[in-house]
């Protein structure tokens, strides 16, 4: 009966604290150690092996994607790119980084969005670390928030650079030709409302023309793309998992979640769909490869850590003692598909919804 109740116990709080504490006390919160995770017994068994074929496939298809897709196409002759070449899915373009959707808004908007994102993330990831410590970097949560407030941090260095471009070609040519350096097809060429169609082909016809003005973007332009990306599916899958999984849970519990706590489980999704709504960034299908190389680089981090230490698991279904742990680990996988899926509709909405809108000034790509 004694190891019936403290088994009970100890789930309890297993199942508390799926994605992230929620009160300030170590001893509230940190699970208790059920399995010695150190012994050799824990890890040669049918269960890892399934899992870690898991994690091996996930990797083998991560580098594959990234491999054939990523990056400019050189062409094998080393002659100039092609413009089938130059459109294809892997490439950024620099201005892309920093550009607003919109041709008549500036720049410095989208710096200024950028920079206050930057540091209320920031605020919110230290008050974090200050109330519960570094081990809250345990939870795949802060992984995900850290991730995101990096992308913001960066993202507002390359909108400087972008601003101090844009008035370095205002002062050089004039305010009123800079837009129409890059989408010159379309400048100077008004087309009535009605006629949308004929619009949306001279914008085409002007993104062609300006391919041989534009600047692919370097290394840290192609970080800041994949980061995007990867920030894009990893919050869908925590803060999803966080609202419909972990939250009636706790509430059948009478689990009280902080003020930090929900909003670390919120605001991150509201201030990526504003990032989103405001570049003119793309959001190519196959860069999921990137989010499912996060998740996984987590997952071998904790299996790596439990084999030198016997610690806790921040989630319970990535317990290896638990004979359904192949099913977790599965099932956690294939939620990928439309957590990332999801943030690719909002992506194709709002570029369906720009082109109707403002088929002369939209200036993103699919």
């Amino acid at each position: 009966m004694y190891k019936e109740v403290k088994h009970l116990l100890v789930t309890k709080k297993h199942h508390l604290l799926l994605l992230s504490p929620a009160r300030s006390s170590k001893n509230s919160w940190q699970p208790v150690v059920t399995t010695d995770t150190t012994t050799s017994s824990y890890w040669l068994n049918w269960r890892v092996l399934i899992c870690g074929v898991c994690l091996v496939s996930s990797l083998v298809f991560t580098f594959f994607i990234i491999l054939k897709y990523e990056g400019p196409r050189d062409s094998r002759n080393g002659s100039r790119e092609t413009e089938e070449e130059k459109d294809h899915a892997g490439l950024v373009y620099e201005d892309e980084l920093w550009k607003p959707s919109l041709r008549g808004i500036h720049p410095a908007w989208l710096l200024g969005y950028r920079l206050v994102v930057f540091f209320v993330l920031l605020i919110m990831l230290s008050l974090n670390v200050a109330v519960d410590g570094g081990s809250i970097f345990d939870y795949y949560t802060q992984w995900t928030f850290t991730l995101i407030t990096l992308y913001f941090g960066l993202g507002a260095v390359l909108s400087m650079e972008g601003c101090y471009k844009y008035h370095k070609k205002v002062d050089g040519k004039g305010s009123g030709n800079l837009e129409g350096d890059a989408e010159r097809g379309t400048r100077g060429v008004s087309f009535p409302a009605a006629n949308s169609n004929m619009a949306i082909s001279a914008r085409n016809l002007g993104k062609i023309e300006a391919h041989n003005d534009r600047q692919i973007a370097g290394l840290w332009g192609y970080i800041f793309q994949v980061m995007f990306q990867m920030s894009a599916g990893a919050v869908m899958l925590t803060d999803t998992i966080f609202w419909f999984v972990i939250v009636p849970l706790l509430a059948i519990k009478d689990y009280e979640l902080t003020f930090l706590v929900i909003n670390m489980h919120s605001i991150n999704a509201v201030f990526l769909v504003g990032e989103a709504a405001l570049n003119c960034m793309r959001f190519p299908w196959f860069r999921i490869a990137y989010f499912f190389l996060w998740t996984t680089v987590y997952v071998i981090f904790q299996w790596i850590l439990h084999s030198l230490s016997a610690t806790w698991w921040p989630y319970p279904f990535l317990d290896l003692s638990d004979s359904f742990s192949p099913l977790w680990y599965s099932s956690v996988a294939l939620l990928h598909l439309p957590c990332y899926g999801v943030f690719a509709l909002i992506m194709k909405l709002k570029h369906l919804t720009y082109l109707r809108l403002f088929p002369q000034s939209y200036q993103s790509v699919t």
